[in-house]
């Protein structure tokens, strides 16, 4: 309270138990209205309140009744409580913590319109927090990241977003989650092979399998695309981060292929023949994206692929090769070819660059090893897409076979390659190249039926659909029960400036030394920066 007896207008008064004495409980940021404020904090962990005390009442608290007016010497004013509690909002909304805001699609424009239709006026913000932030230019991810994903940060960088808490989920959940959506849908096409294929017909396979995990996929899909379009409403701006990032940006088409899987694996007692303006509808952002990505490869800069070269660029390469795959399937055949051409020249160009390991390039580390596992997954739909173009399995489809067969087995005999490093997203890489491979074993089989091809691809199905399983269910796990699935996103906040270096200053004695033992004629500051010794200084 004031000399005046009011109570001031920065204090929403309410209700508040305290020991011993009458209290008017007040939610500020300060605490110097009087010498009768005093502080309050709640045992559970509430928000920091203040007291106004009044010990002469002899009960532990008091009651605000806008009628009657307050007691004990507080005048009756509806309109100054009013006041209060427009101003005690304002107050509230110093104190939030709005970094997360500039990654808000509407940069708390939204919230402050609800609140003001609510009767809370919010605080109206400077034309310089309106102002729209600009794409990160790709130097700064270079700049301020490191590792062959660039997902570490430099020591010599800060982020944007808090790194002593956790972030929004949704700003924690990346693109890359669509992997697990690639696994799963890869199943279904798997399994669909499996009790079609002559090769297998001995298996007695039921196509009620493939009806299951097709209806897993369609939600799996469904589940994971609006989580993710709920990120590009409400955090546009994590979005685009992550569609600037040199590498993230290849996981763009995992969405579009997913899409593709499901087609592919549609059981046939719901479609027998799909409608051929689907292929063109999920081709179209596939080529729209490699328009992008292609360009950027040839034109130079930054984003060359010697710059950017990576593991996760196959996905580019295996959305090409689909796309074909879908297309032969349905009948069509100048689309396939188109893209089956796009595809092969850059896979070639691709495959070179990331075998030869350019000096520029950043080793692998460990927990990044299951990517190796995409080098199988382009050629083994590249198999399977020109055998359906060509109607045979074919010279041409058994190369590419051949090529997806070696590089597997020259993975999977690297036990290091399975052992030693913490479960991640990234693990979901084994999935649909293993399953990939298996389904283009079947078609080969079925062209080549013995023993040895029927066996080899009953034990590569098993092997896929094994991975699969453990690695579902360890996701499950990591996103339920641990919480640990999604860390807080560091790729994504970082600076869009350079940090500002820090300037080296002399001690205050060392310039003190300088300006009374350095002549005009010394050129030699390291030397008159020295310290003189006490006999020295006593001459």
């Amino acid at each position: 309270m004031d000399h005046n007896g009011e109570l001031p207008a920065s204090v929403e008064v309410k209700e508040c138990h305290a020991s011993g004495f009458d209290s008017i409980c007040v939610e500020n940021e300060t605490n110097n209205f009087s010498n009768q404020i005093k502080v309050w904090q709640p045992s559970n962990g509430d928000e920091m309140k203040l007291c106004i005390s009044m010990p002469s009442s002899p009960t532990n608290h008091c009651h605000v009744d806008e009628a009657k007016g307050l007691e004990n010497g507080v005048p009756d004013s509806s309109a100054n409580i009013k006041n209060i509690n427009q101003q005690l909002h304002l107050n509230h909304q110093k104190l939030k913590d709005k970094r997360f805001d500039s990654f808000k699609t509407w940069s708390g424009r939204l919230e402050r319109q609800l609140s003001n239709l609510r009767g809370k006026p919010q605080e109206i913000e400077s034309d310089s927090e309106n102002i729209e932030p600009l794409p990160l230019p790709v130097d700064r991810y270079f700049d301020a990241l490191e590792g062959p994903e660039l997902e570490t940060l430099r020591a010599s960088e800060e982020i944007v977003l808090p790194d002593n808490k956790t972030w929004p989920f949704l700003l924690r959940y990346p693109i890359s989650a669509f992997g697990i959506c690639l696994g799963v849908s890869s199943q279904a096409i798997m399994w669909k092979t499996l009790a079609t294929s002559p090769s297998t017909k001995f298996l007695h396979i039921n196509l009620i399998i493939n009806h299951i995990l097709w209806w897993i996929s369609v939600a799996l899909v469904a589940i994971v695309a609006s989580i993710y379009l709920l990120k590009v409403i409400l955090y546009f701006e994590a979005v685009r981060r992550e569609y600037y990032h040199p590498i993230r940006v290849n996981f763009f088409f995992a969405p579009w292929i997913a899409l593709l899987f499901l087609a592919l694996g549609v059981p046939p007692s719901l479609v027998s023949k799909l409608p051929v303006p689907l292929w063109y509808v999920l081709m179209t952002p596939i080529f729209c994206l490699e328009i992008k990505i292609y360009g950027q490869w040839m034109s130079g800069g930054q984003r060359r692929l010697s710059k950017v070269a990576n593991p996760s660029n196959h996905l580019s390469i295996v959305g090409n090769f689909v796309g074909a795959l879908l297309g032969a399937s349905m009948g069509l055949k100048e689309g396939p070819i188109f893209f089956f051409a796009v595809g092969l020249a850059h896979y070639v160009v691709l495959f070179v660059t990331l075998y030869q390991r350019l000096p520029t390039n950043d080793t692998l580390p460990k927990d990044l090893h299951p990517v190796f596992f995409l080098f199988v997954a382009a050629p083994s739909v590249a198999s399977m897409a020109w055998a359906t173009i060509q109607g045979s399995f074919d010279n041409g489809a058994r190369i590419a076979y051949f090529i997806a067969l070696f590089l597997y087995f020259s993975l999977a005999v690297r036990v290091n390659f399975f052992r030693g490093f913490k479960f991640s997203l990234a693990w979901w890489a084994y999935t649909f190249p293993m399953t990939g491979a298996a389904t283009a074993a079947m078609r080969y089989s079925s062209e080549v039926t013995n023993i040895e091809t029927q066996t080899l691809c009953v034990t590569l199905s098993i092997v896929a659909t094994l991975t699969v399983t453990a690695l579902l269910v360890t996701t499950i796990l990591h996103a339920f029960v641990l919480r640990d699935l999604f860390p807080n996103d560091i790729a994504i906040a970082i600076s869009d400036r350079k940090p500002k270096p820090h300037k080296k200053w002399f001690n205050l004695t060392d310039i003190e030394t300088f300006l009374k033992f350095a002549s005009s004629d010394n050129k030699d500051i390291e030397a008159a920066l020295k310290i003189p010794t006490p006999e020295a200084t006593s001459v």
